[in-house]
């Protein structure tokens, strides 16, 4: 089975569907399902996050398509939503990173925007 993702006319991905396998019946399905909704239809897949296979096949678009991801024509890639305004894509996974890099110890953290750094969870 695979994924197809729908996409607006700014390349934003509004539905992804299950689908028929890519060439089943001789059948370019990306071309099928887009003229049949008349909207661009990109095949996306279930296995793939920045830019890897999670079960070691080839990585496909870099990411899993979800709604509100951008679909680059360039890279010929899934970018999901940016979380914060000062994090930078990451152009060979097409991921967002922060501009800081998260610290590495057994505390957690979250990331405040306000002051652009990895702040330390508290709890009482």
């Amino acid at each position: 089975m695979a994924h197809y993702a729908f996409l607006d006319e700014n390349n934003k991905v509004t539905e992804v569907i299950v689908g028929k396998d890519e060439n089943e019946d001789g059948i370019d399905w990306e071309q099928y399902y887009g003229d049949f909704r008349g909207q661009l239809c990109k095949r996306t897949s279930y296995n793939t996050q920045a830019g890897i296979h999670m079960n070691g096949g080839a990585a496909f678009r870099k990411n899993y398509a979800g709604i509100g991801f951008i679909y680059d024509e360039v890279k010929d890639a899934f970018i999901p939503p940016k979380p914060y305004e000062s994090w930078i894509l990451d152009e060979e996974i097409c991921q967002w990173k922060a501009p800081i890099e998260r610290p590495t110890n057994d505390k957690n953290y979250y990331w405040n925007e306000e002051i652009t750094n990895w702040e330390e969870v508290i709890t009482e």
